[in-house]
């Protein structure tokens, strides 16, 4: 049953920095591809968004600039709805946060639960800085993370291993304000009692949704339910947010969980306003399709907590959340902190701005990231992938058939569509005008199911099979025989009917293409001369799109290739962006280490040991952490690179009681052929990771010399595979 209308957001994304092109594929490419396929299909859709403007990560990144958090909101706000527009993602309504709109709907929501007993009050203690005279926020502690032993990482989560956290879990906090230990201190606030709405939320998610929501979205929420679900803080002590509408409250905001997805629906209030339609029916009537298109590290808020707040306000709740896992970059995963990223801004000036780019330019991207979308598990972009996705595809199949065929048809029956004849159409006319057909069930189905890289595969498939056709029906052999024997009526027939079927076909094609590829869908409508009306999903399947002696545009390139110095330079520029960024870590570091130093000095602190002296040990830990690591010895089977990634090994280990495969990134440093059989010490239980499509299943130890020379640690003598290192 088609629903009477359709509510789509897409995550806000935090309005603190520029946004690289993993946030795209996650919640925004698929989220606008759904959407004009609605669009196309004549449904009553609205399409929300808007920037994130509170939290911690305001005032943290404005610390970062020397400036205010408003000002860091008000420019990256312009920014992301700029790149957004760019990238051809099209909202109904990019909107924002600090909307006052959305302060009082916000209040609104917060007030409503708390009149009807739903919140609860509880003191605790938080971590409070005694210099800075503040409760600290999870993003203003620092210390050294509990599962990888990363010495930065913060309070919600670690950067390097991607484990979420809690600020008590870390190892030897420090503020971030003062550098100095925080002590615990009382405070109060509202909670919403998540414990109490486990049975709706497992009969609700795991019961009713079972069937159609994603497996990796259905594991992730039966693992929290099953943990068990605690109350969980709606208010927090900060100057940055939503005041609560307390006179208690101490002039405490709302926790940034709770109002950011409140904005969708004060959102979806301003574009009512600015409409003049109602918002209500969106949000109140169940007769509304409500999807959130997130990534995965958005499941929880969008599956479980929003939902229950929904629900008690009487609000529709989601029908689907097909959040998409992560993607990495070049063999590794995106940081902004580590500066291994690709900002959408980057791409925009590097690709759209330049004077070959153009819309085609985001059309390439979009393809691109669809065709890798993280759909089920972890992705990767690489500039080879890119540049073969580019070149290998979309020009030298899909834009290749087009162009192809407007060449022919202006060669061949003078600029015009020629006519069909149905009397002398054999069976291989007749099997793509069904392939035409049935494209259209095929990708609606898949559309309607979240599989955008099926069906972005299904429509390639058809310029493909219409590659084929032409190519074995051979009207420019044909044409020979007219120059060659005069007037032959049935061979020019014959040129008719494969040049008809191949205008028709690419008139579907644009249709097809247009939810994935906006901007080519404009421009193949602009070379047919017809309207983008005839891109209504209403007349996919259709050979009648294009009228018999209708004269169309001479052809014109779709796409241009990519060249190989783009995609070197692109890998060069990644390359001194993580350089750049390690220099400058290791210059805060020392500053820090110098301050730290000379106030050692200047107090007179006994027994200190000169940095030099010290080889710059990492902060002192306990038995129990190292007690952690399962160390095993290994004996390295097979060795070989892993294809596109220079820096990748793929080796086969022997633990003894099984063989794992690891990647690691050594290959600069050893050949393959060196490392056979030789004897290294695995980190046995460390995660999984997925690296170009690998997944490693430890890590191997090695030193660094101070020339930057690796070197493996193994042990003196052979031991037993599996051995315990202790």
């Amino acid at each position: 049953m088609i629903p009477k209308r359709y509510l789509i957001t897409s995550a806000l994304p935090y309005a603190n920095g520029q946004k690289h092109i993993g946030h795209l594929a996650g919640a925004y490419i698929p989220a606008d591809i759904y959407v004009r396929y609605l669009r196309a299909q004549k449904r009553d859709v609205v399409f929300v968004c808007g920037s994130d403007e509170h939290g911690t990560a305001i005032p943290i990144q404005a610390k970062k600039e020397g400036t205010t958090p408003q000002e860091i909101i008000d420019k990256y706000h312009v920014i992301m709805k700029q790149n957004f527009d760019d990238l051809s993602v099209s909202f109904d309504i990019y909107d924002r946060t600090s909307n006052p709109l959305h302060h009082e709907t916000a209040q609104e929501f917060f007030a409503y639960l708390n009149d009807r007993g739903e919140l609860e009050v509880k003191e605790s203690e938080q971590y409070f800085d005694e210099e800075a005279q503040t409760f600290l926020a999870d993003r203003y502690i620092k210390g050294t993370c509990p599962n990888c032993g990363f010495e930065n990482a913060f309070g919600d989560q670690c950067e390097r291993c991607g484990t979420s956290l809690s600020p008590d879990e870390l190892i030897n906090p420090v503020s971030t304000l003062s550098g100095k230990p925080p002590i615990k201190k009382a405070t109060t606030h509202w909670y919403l009692p998540l414990n109490k709405h486990e049975d709706w939320l497992r009969s609700w998610i795991l019961e009713e949704h079972k069937n159609d929501w994603k497996a990796n979205v259905l594991g992730q929420c039966k693992s929290w339910i099953d943990a068990g679900l605690q109350p969980r803080a709606v208010t927090r002590d900060l100057d940055w947010g939503v005041k609560v509408p307390l006179p208690a409250a101490n002039g405490k905001v709302l926790y940034v969980w709770f109002d950011a997805p409140i904005g969708y629906i004060s959102a979806t209030k301003q574009w009512a306003l600015d409409t003049g339609k109602d918002w209500q029916p969106y949000w109140l009537d169940k007769e509304t399709k409500l999807v959130h298109f997130v990534g995965k590290d958005n499941i929880v808020f969008h599956c479980i907590i929003f939902p229950v707040m929904l629900k008690l306000h009487g609000y529709i709740v989601p029908d689907n959340v097909p959040a998409n896992e992560f993607m990495n970059l070049e063999g590794d995963k995106m940081s902004t902190s580590r500066n291994w990223k690709l900002d959408m801004q980057d791409y925009i000036d590097d690709f759209i701005k330049k004077e070959n780019g153009g819309p085609q330019m985001a059309d390439a991207l979009r393809y691109y990231l669809t065709t890798i979308l993280p759909e089920n598990k972890d992705s990767e972009f690489t500039w080879k992938g890119f540049q073969d996705a580019v070149n290998g595809e979309l020009v030298a199949i899909f834009a290749n058939y087009f162009n192809r065929t407007f060449v022919l048809m202006h060669k061949l029956t003078n600029g015009k569509v020629p006519k069909f004849h149905n009397d002398i159409a054999d069976e291989k006319d007749k099997a793509v005008i069904e392939e035409i057909k049935n494209s259209k069930t095929i990708i609606e189905n898949l559309l309607e199911e979240y599989k955008f890289r099926e069906a972005l595969f299904t429509v390639i498939d058809l310029a493909r099979k219409g590659n084929k056709y032409m190519q074995e029906k051979e009207p420019w052999i044909k044409a020979k025989k007219l120059d060659d024997n005069g007037e032959m009526a049935t061979v020019q027939m014959e040129i008719d009917n494969c040049l008809h079927i191949c205008l028709q076909l690419c008139a579907n094609l644009a249709i097809y293409i247009n939810p994935f590829l906006p901007n080519t869908a404009k421009k193949m409508c602009h070379l047919m001369k017809v309207v983008d009306k005839v891109l209504d999903w209403e007349n996919a399947g259709s050979v009648k799109l294009l009228s018999v002696g209708y004269s169309l545009r001479p052809p014109e390139l779709l796409f241009r290739k990519i060249e190989d110095a783009e995609v070197q330079f692109q890998v060069e520029k990644l390359k001194k962006g993580l350089e750049q960024s390690k220099m400058e870590q290791e210059k805060a570091s020392n500053n820090q280490e110098s301050a730290i130093s000379h106030e050692q000095v200047s107090g007179n602190a006994p027994g200190t040991i000169p940095p030099s002296e010290t080889g710059n040990l990492k902060s002192e830990i306990q038995y129990g952490d190292f007690d952690k690591l399962d160390l095993r010895i290994g004996t390295i089977l097979s060795a070989e690179k892993v294809k596109k990634a220079d820096k990748l090994l793929k080796l086969e280990i022997d633990l003894g009681f099984e063989k794992r495969t690891i990647v690691s990134g050594i290959a600069q440093h050893f050949t393959p052929e060196s490392l056979l059989n030789k004897q290294v010490i695995v980190v046995a239980n460390l995660a999984p990771r997925t690296m170009r499509g690998i997944e490693s299943q430890g890590m191997i130890l090695t030193a660094e010399e101070p020339s930057g020379k690796l070197i493996l640690v193994n042990p003196d003598s052979l031991a037993q595979n599996g051995s315990n290192v202790k």
